[in-house]
């Protein structure tokens, strides 16, 4: 079993919290929404949702920091959770059932010779889908519903680009970076290419129905709950750079059998 067994069942307790409260005003007519100075929106769901789990943390795990993308970093020390408490804003504020509420754990760890954070625990839950995913290192990835109705996750075998599905976010990151003419020559090399965005492409590469997806430019919690979830599933998360996990403001994930081509046609 594994030893993050019982931070799994909490962000289980925390991701059920955060459902209600984001469902209950999805699509609301009276939803109240605000553009924060980066220019994206932030509805009072994020808020409330985020402002949930930061109360139950608080109460159930009063010694971790909390690092949340409405409301900042509190506290230092050995572990910390990540939580975006709406990835996805934009849809959820359109009525768009694709955004879910994403909870991590890190843990400070050695790494080639630096400390850093490293997650150990993720869970996304897209109630408008009903879904919801989640692993733990060395215990495995998952989907379903709680943690006793749940199917096991496995990337797909797919081991040739002309064969690959490939799911990206949007067009305009990449030539905001001049990085479209790698992006694009990806897409034609592929078999399939599709723009789900946000979690969603990471999820179902961990399923094994999307074979690679990438991304250009990404805050911590967007990936940190993601990066456990696609490597249990026997995956491969880095940056574009190929620096393994969530640290290089983007990100890259793959069955790994097609990771060091979908990166070499990127960075073109």
């Amino acid at each position: 079993m594994s030893d993050y067994h019982d931070d799994l069942r909490l962000a289980h307790v925390l991701a059920d919290a955060a459902d209600a409260a984001t469902m209950d005003r999805f699509k609301a007519l009276d939803l109240k929404v605000e553009t924060k100075p980066d220019m994206t929106p932030v509805s009072e769901a994020d808020k409330a949702a985020e402002e949930l789990i930061r109360g139950q943390l608080h109460r159930a795990r009063p010694r971790d920091a909390v690092m949340g993308e409405e409301f900042g970093s509190v506290g230092s020390g050995p572990r910390r959770w990540v939580i975006d408490p709406i990835d996805g804003t934009k849809n959820y504020v359109r009525g768009v059932p694709v955004w879910a509420t994403l909870i991590s754990l890190m843990v400070q760890t050695e790494y080639q010779g630096e400390i850093g954070y490293e997650p150990v625990v993720g869970l996304v839950s897209a109630p408008a889908l009903g879904r919801r995913w989640w692993a733990a290192k060395g215990a495995g990835a998952y989907t379903g519903r709680s943690l006793t109705s749940a199917q096991r996750l496995q990337v797909s075998r797919v081991g040739r680009m002309e064969d690959a599905s490939f799911a990206y976010s949007s067009l305009s990151g990449w030539e905001e970076r001049g990085m479209l003419p790698g992006f694009l020559e990806l897409t034609r090399a592929c078999w399939r290419t599709r723009g789900y965005g946000d979690f969603w492409p990471y999820m179902m590469v961990a399923e094994g129905s999307v074979d690679i997806c990438a991304e250009p430019e990404l805050s911590l919690w967007d990936m940190a709950a993601n990066v456990v979830i696609v490597e249990e599933a026997g995956g491969r998360f880095t940056g574009l750079d190929g620096r393994p996990g969530p640290h290089s403001g983007n990100a890259a994930a793959s069955n790994g059998l097609l990771h060091d081509e979908m990166l070499s046609y990127l960075r073109r």
